[in-house]
């Protein structure tokens, strides 16, 4: 009888692995390349990955460079076979005989907002339009719009709640209102096919219980592409690309576009500088008097930059909705969808 590679038996060292994995809370996905990538190891050298020698190491490496693998693949099965020797083995000699390779860096592809219009015109369907008009519009990841709720839509303060986005961290994004009259145009048009459920996936699947995959929107975007007759090399976060580069074209500032992730949450901080050691400044020259007289002046320095931030994220955001104005997406609605 074939046993069908699904249904074998999970070895213990894989196992192990897993386990070290699900402990350091690393996604289903992440699990799944790394245990990919030390599979292929294992099948490179011949025999179980635990009894690997850095000869093993550097010619599997080899092996990768002569056969073509391009360099994100690389790194991926680096980060993988470190993970497993340095915490499943605890073998971390072996660990340091990796080579990161270098990933050369190129510029994005960009669309104009003419040709950006073109392609939300070309979209197959409302729910496609929907979902690339709201990756351009908030700026969002293909994997944040895909994961995007009904509920998560606050129309009172015009911003879409992004729920675990990358690394893990919620957010606010910006929402316009001609992209609030297109979501209300998808919902209208989701409830009378019945795809769409109260408090369900604002972009449901072919199964209404499951999201629209990123695979799909990525298909969506390719086909209205080619029926725009953009020529560019289009992925739904060239969408993202263009909504930062729209915004730099208007000469906003660049601390600007990168805090406008963060609105409704707060001010950004700046990053600490860490000092270790002796050489602390505040260790080798503490002075609780001078400390105690300079602290109001901290506190009103550090609100004045937090209320001049806001500012010119809020003077960002409309100025954003304004310039996104001329892209007419549907007409307004009258039925307004829970949560908005």
């Amino acid at each position: 009888m074939t046993i069908h590679p699904s249904h074998r038996p999970v070895s213990a060292l894989r196992e192990r692995m897993i386990e070290d994995m699900r402990v350091r809370g690393f996604t289903e996905k992440t699990r799944s390349d790394y245990v990919r990538h030390v599979r292929s190891f294992a099948a490179f050298i011949g025999r179980s990955p635990d009894t690997a020698t850095a000869e093993d190491l550097r010619r599997f490496q080899l092996h990768q460079t002569q056969t073509g693998v391009q360099p994100p693949s690389v790194n991926s099965a680096v980060s993988a076979l470190r993970f497993f020797f340095t915490v499943t083995l605890d073998r971390p000699d072996l660990a340091r005989r990796l080579t990161v390779v270098r990933e050369p860096r190129r510029l994005p592809a960009v669309l104009s907002v003419e040709e950006v219009t073109l392609l939300l015109q070309a979209s197959p369907g409302p729910k496609y339009k929907a979902a690339l008009a709201t990756a351009y519009g908030a700026g969002l990841r293909v994997s944040e719009v895909v994961a995007l709720k009904v509920g998560d839509i606050d129309s009172e303060r015009m911003l879409l709640r992004v729920e675990q986005g990358k690394g893990r961290k919620d957010r606010h994004a910006m929402l316009s209102p001609q992209r609030l009259e297109l979501l209300r145009a998808w919902w209208r048009e989701g409830r009378r096919l019945g795809v769409l459920l109260p408090r369900g996936w604002l972009f449901p699947g072919r199964n209404p219980v499951e999201p629209l995959s990123t695979r799909q929107l990525n298909r969506a975007v390719h086909a209205a592409a080619e029926v725009a007759g953009i020529k560019k090399r289009v992925s739904p976060h060239t969408l993202r690309h263009s909504f930062a580069t729209h915004l730099l074209e208007q000469d906003t500032d660049i601390r600007v576009i990168q805090s406008l992730p963060r609105e409704g949450g707060g001010a950004a901080r700046p990053r600490q500088a860490r000092h270790h050691g002796p050489l602390h400044p505040r260790r080798q020259h503490h002075d609780p008097q001078r400390d105690q007289s300079a602290r109001p002046a901290r506190a009103a320095a550090r609100r004045e930059a937090e209320t001049r931030s806001l500012a010119r994220r809020r003077c960002a955001a409309r100025s954003w909705r304004s310039q996104t104005s001329s892209i007419t997406m549907g007409p307004p609605g009258a039925e307004p969808m829970p949560g908005m």
